[in-house]
């Protein structure tokens, strides 16, 4: 690894404007400090970047960037939607408004209604809900075709970035018109206790808020020409697929770097954090908002099996769960002990397969967040480095961020335990 990384700041310092605004979702580093890290790094010629937990693509959009291979992939169907959608090709910018209008008109002559299971419903009422799955039903006719739709399941990763990029349009139209049910936390909108406070938006309205947004995308896009990005055609191969990073995704020994940030310890429910997004794109995707939010690293519900503490878990991690298990608040033996031995068996066996992945000498950058459980120290970074070094790896740089306001702090009963209010957000580079 070269030991004169640019390390940048890891934390967004702004508000995500251009085509980067149109992928707003929680969490992740700023594309400048993905860029600054990988052309740090002096890959050789041919190299591959691998992020297990790819989110809305920043790793994989800036390595393509480039000219790096980069393969991403994301246990959440919804986000691997978003990663392609955000790797349109430049030359596709005049495109959208044309495509943007064929899908309205068809959504008019094709009505489609939304049944009560329809889990948009949630939040819309019946009319509206309709509206919505009609324009979802002419994306889906227009766009998406057999390699994703097939006779043995829809597989969510063959969607093409045109497609994709007409369900991020109709995700940020969703999330404007439900914005009345987000609470504090950022990552989770409330359910409407009564049909009367559900959404009413007209299909006028719903697809005049559609093409609007549609515009405005290929705007962005034609921008980024317009400042002297590269076509995307010219630039690195890449990947976005629908994976498990506790399950081996890649060839062992087959990548030169990875940069990724894994879910934080804080209990942020990451699948609720896409959940209208879930809904819209229910019927390309064969998962359940629950069993999805099982699934993930970092769930917030008990896991269905008891599962053993592993040595290679370190002592850092042995001490944080004898700190939940003997909290005296309410709980703490219980569930969240159980969540918590969830998330680190889940993070372990992740970095199992990552490790193996890696090519001798490769590098591994991770960016990590400490928090808190009540007043118990959650030194996360501190866990991964004694997690890596137990596999071979060799912890070559670290650089610590101070963070003002993190997910710990936002919760009403915080101040009870006296913690710091700040957080730290640690950039771990380690080689193998």
């Amino acid at each position: 690894m070269n030991e004169k990384l640019q390390i940048t700041s890891p934390k967004r310092s702004r508000p995500r404007t251009g085509w980067e605004g149109f992928f707003p979702y929680y969490a992740g580093y700023p594309e400048t400090f993905a860029k600054a890290l990988l052309q740090s790094a002096r890959l050789r010629k041919g190299a591959t970047v691998l992020d297990p937990w790819n989110g809305s693509g920043t790793t994989t959009f800036a390595a393509a960037q480039l000219g790096v291979a980069a393969i991403g992939y994301d246990i959440n169907p919804v986000m691997v939607v978003i990663a392609r959608a955000r790797m349109l090709a430049l030359s596709e910018a005049d495109s959208l408004e044309p495509l943007g209008q064929a899908i309205v008109a068809r959504a008019k002559k094709a009505a489609k209604q939304a049944p009560p299971t329809d889990p948009i419903r949630t939040w819309f009422c019946p009319g509206s809900a309709a509206a919505i799955r009609s324009l979802e039903g002419a994306i889906r006719h227009q766009l998406v075709g057999s390699l994703t739709m097939t006779t043995e399941g829809n597989k969510i990763d063959k969607i093409s970035s045109t497609a994709a990029t007409f369900y991020v349009a109709l995700f940020s139209v969703c999330r404007g018109l439900v914005r009345k049910f987000q609470g504090s936390n950022p990552t989770w909108l409330t359910v409407p206790k009564h049909h009367s406070s559900k959404v009413r938006v007209t299909a006028r309205e719903l697809h005049s808020r559609f093409i609007q947004t549609v515009r405005e995308m290929a705007a962005a896009l034609e921008a980024r020409s317009n400042q002297g990005e590269l076509w995307l055609e010219e630039q690195g191969a890449w990947q976005v697929h629908l994976g498990d990073s506790t399950q081996a995704a890649v060839e062992p020994g087959s990548i030169d770097l990875i940069l990724t940030s894994p879910p934080y310890c804080t209990r942020i429910d990451y699948a609720a954090a896409t959940r209208v997004e879930l809904a819209v794109a229910s019927t390309l995707i064969e998962t359940t908002f629950e069993k999805l939010g099982r699934s993930m690293v970092g769930s917030t519900r008990v896991p269905l099996h008891p599962i053993p503490q592993r040595d290679d878990w370190g002592t850092t991690c042995h001490e944080l769960l004898r700190g939940i298990e003997a909290h005296p608040s309410k709980a703490s033996s219980g569930y969240y002990l159980k969540t918590h031995l969830d998330y680190f068996d889940k993070l372990s066996r992740s970095l199992d397969h990552l490790s193996a992945s890696l090519k001798p000498g490769g590098s591994a950058i991770f960016v990590a967040q400490d928090s808190y459980y009540k007043d118990v120290h959650t030194d996360l970074p501190g866990i991964m480095t004694e997690m890596l070094l137990y596999r071979g790896l060799s912890l070559a740089q670290r650089k610590d961020f101070p963070l003002v306001r993190s997910m710990s702090s936002i919760h009403r009963h915080s101040r009870r335990y006296g913690r710091v209010k700040t957080a730290v957000e640690a950039v771990l580079c380690f080689r193998k």
